[in-house]
């Protein structure tokens, strides 16, 4: 069977305590078939789901840098959520729109 590539579902959002929070829909793969890699610019993400031959692979870039060391990750029903902190960042500016 061929595996077909697909990008999963990615949601994300930063919470009130300073951080981003991370939420990629992964149905029918188990957690031993998940790779994550993060950097502090954005993260990296593959599933694999055999018994479908469906591989989810994906690059994502982050707006503001984060602290990859400090991620937190579980994978509960078919949804893998990731916490992580963001760096500490320089003065934001609003931007008037015309």
């Amino acid at each position: 069977m061929a595996m077909v590539k697909m990008s999963p579902d990615v949601f994300s959002c930063s919470d009130d305590k300073g951080n981003l929070e991370i939420q990629v829909n992964l149905p029918g793969v188990k957690k031993e078939n998940i790779e994550l890699k993060m950097v502090e610019e954005g993260f990296f993400v593959r599933a694999k789901r055999e018994e479908t031959g469906v591989e989810y692979a994906g690059t994502y870039a982050f707006c503001c840098g984060v602290i990859p060391q400090k991620a937190v990750a579980r994978y509960c029903d078919g949804k893998l959520f990731v916490i992580v902190p963001y760096r500490e960042s320089s003065e934001t500016v609003n931007v008037e729109i015309q």
